[in-house]
């Protein structure tokens, strides 16, 4: 009979199959921080926690997302439509009706995600990926029409704008109000995931439709509610993300749906549905944006960063299906 592996080496093995993001953001922090000095000063270390939250609160919607087994494409277009409209209502409206009309947008954007994808049948996850992908393109050229295809910046708004400037550049003691944010969203989608009856049945969904609806779980429900909440989220984000860079374009959110999906895969959420936690995610996103700000200190070019996340997404699947068999 064939005798067992060392449980030694199956210990190491394990850990390095749940942890390796963790391995990964150590190497490179190691590397970094021998080759260029510059990684661990107090400016490069704010900088990195600014850069967090745009990206943060996409990918924790996502993260739902990608739970129920589905995908959502469609993030960018809300970003682009949520920065423009919500920056160019501060001056006719005010900040608070600003930020709240941002927020509606993308918990609506949401909403027109799950009834397109609800009236239509597309229950899998490869007629979602369309499905949002043209929604997208609707939100993205809605924001152009809004905007007229302009950049719009602070610096024209002539009424107080002191709220998002606290958002975008502020400080609670050693720490950015944006990842202040962080921490409060992710405490409350935390508690959503893992103690609510809501919470609980988006992974059931996710890891088998027919089972969940056997066991009465409204499977269209928790479809509505995955992609409005993602809305919300990026709705967040994009708030986060034209108040750091005071600047709002119908352009803004390129990239931010790519970067998303490689933040909450390399998390640990499995593209399989059923399986992941808001909490894995977060080392996902650290993953992403610690290699995008190493990466430039060290002077990779722009292209070969891409093709660096490519090939960790690339990975990460690959890793993931392994898992599965």
């Amino acid at each position: 009979m064939r005798m067992g592996r060392n449980p030694v080496a199956r210990a190491v093995q394990a850990f390095f199959r749940d942890y390796l993001v963790l391995v990964m953001i150590t190497v490179l922090v190691t590397i970094t921080a021998i080759v260029q000095p510059k990684f661990l000063t107090e400016r490069n270390l704010t900088n990195i926690m600014r850069q967090f939250g745009p990206l943060m609160m996409v990918s924790l919607g996502m993260t739902f997302v990608i739970i129920g087994n589905f995908i959502d494409l469609s993030v960018a277009g809300i970003i682009n439509l949520v920065a423009v409209v919500t920056i160019s209502l501060i001056g006719p409206w005010g900040q608070v009706p600003a930020l709240l009309t941002g927020l509606a947008i993308g918990a609506g954007c949401g909403a027109l995600n799950a009834a397109a994808i609800l009236t239509s049948g597309a229950l899998t996850q490869a007629e979602a990926l369309f499905l949002t992908f043209g929604m997208s393109t609707v939100f993205s050229a809605l924001a152009l029409l809004y905007s007229g295809g302009m950049t719009m910046h602070f610096w024209d708004i002539k009424t107080s704008k002191s709220m998002f400037e606290t958002i975008g550049a502020g400080t609670v003691g050693p720490f950015s109000v944006s990842f202040v944010i962080f921490l409060v969203v992710l405490l409350l989608l935390w508690i959503f995931q893992t103690k609510t009856t809501e919470g609980r049945a988006i992974s059931l969904t996710g890891g088998n439709k027919t089972a969940a609806r056997l066991s009465g779980i409204r499977i269209l429900r928790s479809i509505f509610v995955i992609y409005v909440v993602c809305g919300l989220m990026t709705g967040v984000g994009a708030i986060v993300l034209f108040s750091r860079i005071t600047t709002a374009a119908p352009v803004i959110g390129a990239g931010y749906e790519t970067n998303a999906i490689l933040a909450v895969v390399v998390g640990g959420t499995t593209l399989k549905g059923g399986k992941g936690s808001v909490l894995r995610t977060v080392m996902g996103v650290l993953l992403v944006v610690l290699m995008s700000n190493c990466l430039d200190l060290l002077g990779v070019s722009t292209y070969l960063q891409v093709v660096t996340k490519g090939a960790i997404l690339i990975l990460a699947i690959w890793l993931d299906n392994r898992k599965q068999v």
